[in-house]
């Protein structure tokens, strides 16, 4: 019950949904139940003429529900008297038709309501979700299938919204229902009706019981969902890597064995949803002919207390009953598959942010000194990737780090701005704890050019002033000619507003990273990041990004991490890693004279 609560608390604030929907509801329900109960004056009137009088007025003995039973019959009759049965037989059916137009438009009205909190609901579970990806650390997403990520906000949701929500309104609508229909039947017959309450939690139970493992199920189908998108999301992204190696079975097989694998464990389910509706209706017509059978013996010895009107319309009500029971068990069973999915939207939400800010975080508004690494160690898990490592680079320096790969060199980049946070030591910024830092103002003083640059779905434009605002067009063309960029963006259809596709695919490898310079550029911040901005490029594109990278470096603190040497002769400081330990650290100069040394090993490898 928590879970389903806690589901149902993202359509908040309440006030602006229940009382509306409780009101509507009820009113719908009680026209409803008015249907029914006008059928037996009209069939009295039909068939009883002038033996249905009735002359002496109710008193309130019994009941309200029976007086005003009573009453109505009791004026019915006289209407019937001073207007003839025809009279009665029309006012009867304009009055039935006025209830039921009552019923279906508040029944209309009440699932207005619920649309409106379904719809917010929807709404704000999916942006709980995205805002708690935003806050996630990298670290998160490398130990997470991107396919469970996206089916959790796209068919976890959807499931949510089809199955919890939906089953919300039986679990108010139904009881609400049951409980006015048997008011109703207690005022016709108390007896019958006590033998009725006997029989409804059997339904109820024998379909609860056979959708008992719907949740087991259901999980498993979201799972395997997550798993299915995973592939289709790597298809995608890798579908040249697919052309080349001619690896379109061993996808395809990969894929059908999961869709089959996922159509199977849907089959099950659905198969426990199916027998329930049949299962349901044989009980309700078992226990009708229970009622009707007790119905007799009551009325062999007198004791049934009804004419056959009343007992037909006490049994047509009856069904109303049948049926919320019904959708009780139904509405149980999706919600067992709900709460699947939302157990998989809590595990997001629920999951702790490694990275964290203290309760009172340092602002940063100037990069004024140097950044310290004082005996860093650095785990992902258990098993240790950097080891005691000492750096101290100055402020407006250029510091190298090179190595082979898996050496740390992308790692202690990535700990600057707190993507991670170190396992021991104590990583500084201007003799302050990057996590005593403020984060945005930590990461707001770096600018990251990576291998592959990020690029979205956009205009060139909208992708060089990303996450800034208040930025002009020619403040965006400076920054543009400063990464050469320019020169290509203004022959595109559309300038600085041509959409460059997913990715920035409509553009080449070169000048997408030269546009992931210019967003640097931009940015002009005073730490810079560059982790193998060229290794991926042509000989013209490098040329042209590293001049473009040249210009972004200039008074600037720069860490870069490259495989091509010659890109970093220039560097201040060059450090060498191998194993996650800085076994070599100097200028270009000075590593090419060590004997024997890395640096002059992977240099010779490189000029040959």
């Amino acid at each position: 019950m928590k879970p389903f609560l806690r589901l149902l608390s993202f359509a908040k604030p309440y006030g602006r949904y229940w009382p509306k929907y409780a009101l509507f509801t009820l009113i719908a329900t009680v026209m409803g139940t008015i249907n029914f109960v006008l059928i037996i004056p009209v069939m009295r009137v039909l068939f009883e003429g002038d033996s249905a009088i009735i002359a002496e007025k109710p008193q309130m003995a019994d009941g309200f529900i029976k007086y005003c039973i009573d009453m109505y019959n009791y004026w019915l009759s006289n209407f019937t008297v001073q207007h003839g049965p025809k009279g009665a037989l029309i006012f009867v059916i304009l009055i039935l038709l006025v209830a039921s137009v009552l019923a279906n438009l508040f029944g209309y009205l009440s699932q207005r309501t619920l649309t409106s909190l379904r719809t917010n609901l929807v709404r704000n579970i999916r942006k709980a979700i995205y805002d708690k990806i935003c806050c996630f650390n990298v670290g998160y997403f490398q130990d997470k299938r991107k396919g469970d990520i996206l089916s959790s906000v796209s068919s976890d949701v959807a499931e949510v919204q089809g199955s919890v929500v939906n089953s919300f309104q039986v679990l108010f609508r139904e009881p609400l229902m049951i409980i006015i229909t048997m008011g109703a039947l207690f005022a016709m017959s108390y007896r019958l009706t006590l033998f009725t309450l006997l029989a409804l939690p059997v339904v109820s139970l024998a379909v609860g019981r056979l959708i008992k493992k719907l949740r087991t199920h259901a999980k498993e189908s979201q799972s395997i969902m997550g798993q299915i998108v995973s592939v289709f999301e790597e298809t995608i992204s890798g579908i040249k890597v697919i052309k080349a190696f001619n690896a379109e079975k061993q996808m395809t097989d990969k894929f059908d064995w999961m869709n089959n694998r996922h159509r199977l464990v849907n089959k099950k389910i659905m198969n426990r949803i199916e027998v329930a509706t049949p299962l349901s209706e044989f009980l309700g017509v078992t226990v009708v002919a229970c009622i009707i059978f007790y119905a007799g013996i009551l009325q062999i010895n007198g004791k049934l207390g009804m004419s056959m009107e009343v007992f037909i319309g006490y049994i047509a009500m009856y069904y109303r009953v049948i049926a919320p029971a019904k959708a009780l068990g139904n509405a149980y069973g999706n919600i067992q598959r709900g709460l699947a999915s939302g157990q998989r939207i809590f595990a997001i939400l629920d999951q702790e942010n490694e990275i964290r800010e203290i309760a009172n975080p340092i602002p940063i508004s100037k990069f004024k000194e140097n950044i310290d690494f004082r005996d860093v160690t650095f785990s992902y898990g258990t098993e240790p990737v950097l080891h005691n490592i000492n750096l101290t680079i100055p402020k407006g320096k250029m510091f190298a780090l090179v190595g082979h790969s898996g050496a740390g060199k992308s790692t202690i980049a990535d700990l600057i701005p707190r993507f991670y946070d170190i396992t021991e030591g104590e990583l500084c910024i201007d003799s302050v704890n990057v996590k005593d830092y403020k984060l945005n103002d930590l990461i707001g003083q770096m600018g990251i050019v990576t291998q592959e640059p990020v690029l979205f779905n956009d205009t060139v434009f909208n992708n060089i002033v990303f996450g800034m605002t208040g930025v002009s067009e020619e403040q965006v063309i400076a920054a543009a000619r400063i990464a050469n960029a320019d020169e290509f963006i203004v022959h595109l259809e559309e300038g600085y507003y041509t959409n460059i596709g997913d990715r920035g695919m409509r553009l080449s490898g070169g000048q997408r990273q030269r546009i992931a310079i210019a967003r640097a550029v931009l940015k002009n911040p005073p730490i810079l990041i560059l982790d193998e901005a060229t290794s991926a490029l042509d000989t013209e594109s490098e040329r042209l990004v590293q001049d473009a990278l040249t210009k972004l470096m200039t008074n600037r603190t720069s860490i870069v991490i490259a495989h091509r040497l010659s890109t970093i002769k220039h560097a201040d400081c060059i450090c060498v890693l191998e194993n996650g330990r800085i076994v070599e650290q100097g200028t270009h100069d000075e590593l090419i004279a060590i004997e024997n040394g890395i640096y002059r090993y992977l240099h010779s490898l490189q000029v040959k």
